[in-house]
Parts: structure tokens; C-alpha cells; sequence
């Protein structure tokens, strides 16, 4: 490019040279006398003004060349974002100071090391009134604070625990007994209230209670009549206790659940359900029982046994033998699995149920 600018630079010199009068002058010499040209030494030949050719008045060539300033091309714009972010970037370096100082705009985090000679540390002042490692015998963490007591006693009921309708939440209360309810509770709930007991009178006179959940309350035993002056109750779920002995039930019953418990080969009376009409589901998971607790009223539908001490099991224990036309079709769910007993002994117990129960069959 610089080469193509001297040579249009040159022509134009070129062309003033020409249009100048000193070589019309030149050339008008040249017209007036007869001048052999091709015999012509160029070297010796002298202008009207005492020039030669070998003293040109104006040298082409040493001419200064001319400066032209063209706009250099800028780098993409991703390359000038780089370069951007490469200036703003500066070493960061972090600041230890003491915990608890306050300090605003430090680096500070699980993963800084302390460093000797960085910043003082401030020794750790005791609390006013704290003895110290020594005279306490700790290992040095704070003891958590023990739950204060408090006394429940007179309380009333619907204080202490939650009210909604006819529905009583006592759950996760350290109840020393039932407190005395609302007359007119129809569910009451106290799971996992550690409550050592339940008697008779916690549910004296509570007409309208349906449904009563004391899970996991560690409680060893019930009085025998603590259920049956309640003419409304259906559903009883006392799993995860140590109960040795399942307490007389009313014959409203629809939902028995005393799974997990210690009940023993006599802890259930004799035909203790036959006369539940409207019971529909037995729960007695997880216990030492021996033995089916028959008879078992027509209206029940499931019936889970598994994991007891189930050793045997009669012809008649789920279906009359003395009519095979019969079918208990309620009676569509049942566990025996858990146990030692072999139900392929015993295939004339099965043939009214719509189902085999769930079992050993070797």
C-alpha cells in the first residue's frame, strides 16, 4: 500500500516537472536547433541555464514519504470482555481475625487456618458466674439446659393440650394419667405421652368418645372395666406398650389394634370377640400368642397374626364344616406369616375364604 502511494505521489511530481516553464523552455532549446539526438552525449550536453542531466533540479526518491495514519482494527469484542475481566481481577487475600470480633468485609470460614503472627488472638473471657474446666468436671461444651418442670396439675385440659371439635391432641406430653377430658370429646389422642397408666375413672361418663390412640405410651397394664362405660367406642389402638393383658372391650368395636405388646397365651379371654358383630379389623402383630382367638364374628375382614408363636390350627377355625356352600367372603385378609405352623396341614380350614392366609405352606 505504502509502495502504490510513492508512485501516484511521484506522477504528480512528474506531471508539475513537465508543466513547469524551465522545461517548456527545454524543449522550445531543442525546436530552434538542429541537434543530431541519437548522437547526442547526454552527459556533456549543457541547459540554457548551465543544468545537466546528471544535476536534476528535483530528486524523486529522496523525497520524505508521507504519513498516513490508518485506523488499526479493533480485537473482537469476546477479546476486549477477556481483557476486561483479566484487569478487574485482583488477588484477593484473605484476613484472619479473632472469632467474635465483628469485623465487616474479612474473609472469614470453616476452611481458614490460623496463622502465627497474622493478628493477635484475643484470649476468651469466662462468663461472669461460669466456673471453670476445672471446677466444673465438664469437657468443656456448654451443658444443655434440663427441661423445666412444670406442673400440670389443675390444668385445664383444652391448656395443655390441643381442642378441635370433639377431638383431644395430648401428644408428646409427659402425662402422669388421662387428664379429664371434654363431655363432648369423640376422639381423643395421646401418643407417645409416656403415661404409666390408664383407669377406669380417666373415662368415666364419656358417652360420645369413639375413638381413643394412647401408641407408644410405655403403659404395663389397663384395669379390666376401663372400656366398658363407654357405649359409643369403635376404635382402641394401644400398639407399642407392654400390655401382657387385652382389658374387656365393649361390643361396638369396629378396630382393635394391640400390635407390639407382650400379650401371652392368656392374655386374650375366651371368645372374647365373638359377640363384636361390627368389628372389622384385629391387630395383633408382634406378641406371644399361641393359639387363633376363635370364634371370630362373620363381619371381620382382616385379621393379622404374624410374627406370634402360632403353632396349630383346627378344621373349623375360619369355616363351619358342616356346610360347605358356605363362603366368608369378609374375610379377605390374612397374616399368619412369622410363625411356626404349616398351613398345607390343615386345607379344609380354608375352603369358605376367598383367600389363603399368608404363611408357612412347608
Amino acid at each position: 500500500m505504502r509502495m502504490l502511494v510513492r508512485l501516484v505521489f511521484g506522477l504528480f511530481v512528474l506531471k508539475a516537472v513537465v508543466a513547469g516553464p524551465r522545461f517548456s523552455r527545454q524543449v522550445d532549446a531543442y525546436d530552434n536547433y538542429d541537434v543530431d539526438l541519437d548522437n547526442l552525449n547526454l552527459e556533456t550536453y549543457e541547459y540554457e541555464d548551465g543544468l545537466t542531466i546528471d544535476d536534476p533540479q528535483i530528486e524523486i526518491g529522496t523525497l520524505p514519504p508521507p504519513d498516513y495514519h490508518y485506523p488499526v482494527p479493533e480485537a473482537p469484542y469476546e477479546e476486549q470482555v477477556e481483557e476486561e475481566e483479566e484487569e478487574q481481577e485482583l488477588p484477593i487475600t484473605p484476613r484472619l481475625i479473632p472469632q467474635g470480633s465483628g469485623g465487616s468485609g474479612d474473609l472469614m470460614g470453616p476452611n481458614t487456618q490460623k496463622e502465627e503472627g497474622l493478628l493477635p488472638v484475643t484470649p476468651e473471657t469466662p462468663q461472669e458466674g461460669a466456673g471453670g474446666v476445672e471446677e466444673s468436671g465438664s469437657s468443656g461444651e456448654p451443658d444443655e439446659p434440663e427441661e423445666p418442670v412444670i406442673d400440670r396439675t389443675g390444668m385445664p385440659t383444652c391448656l395443655l393440650c390441643t381442642c378441635l371439635g370433639g377431638s383431644v391432641y395430648c401428644d408428646d406430653l409427659k402425662l402422669g394419667s388421662v387428664p379429664p377430658l371434654p363431655k363432648d370429646t369423640t376422639h381423643f389422642y395421646a401418643r407417645y405421652t409416656e403415661s404409666p397408666r390408664s383407669t377406669s375413672p380417666d373415662f368415666a361418663f364419656m358417652n360420645k368418645l369413639k375413638r381413643i390412640d394412647l401408641t407408644a405410651n410405655e403403659i404395663t397394664s389397663i384395669d379390666e372395666r376401663a372400656f366398658l362405660g363407654l357405649p359409643e367406642l369403635e376404635e382402641l389402638v394401644i400398639r407399642e406398650n407392654h400390655i401382657s393383658q387385652l382389658p374387656a372391650l365393649p361390643e361396638t368395636m369396629s378396630l382393635i389394634d394391640a400390635s407390639h405388646n407382650d400379650i401371652g397365651s392368656k392374655g386374650v379371654h375366651q371368645e372374647a370377640f365373638k359377640d363384636m358383630t361390627g368389628l372389622l379389623y384385629l391387630y395383633l402383630t408382634d406378641n406371644h400368642i399361641d393359639y387363633i382367638p376363635v370364634p371370630l364374628p362373620y363381619s371381620l375382614r382382616s385379621l393379622h397374626l404374624q410374627r406370634n408363636n402360632i403353632q396349630m390350627m383346627h378344621g373349623d377355625t375360619f369355616c363351619n364344616l358342616k356346610d360347605f356352600n358356605y363362603i366368608r367372603n369378609a374375610l379377605e385378609d390374612i397374616r399368619l406369616d412369622g410363625n411356626p405352623i404349616n398351613l398345607s396341614r390343615t386345607p379344609q380350614a380354608y375352603v369358605c375364604l376367598p383367600r389363603i392366609p399368608i404363611g408357612n405352606l412347608i
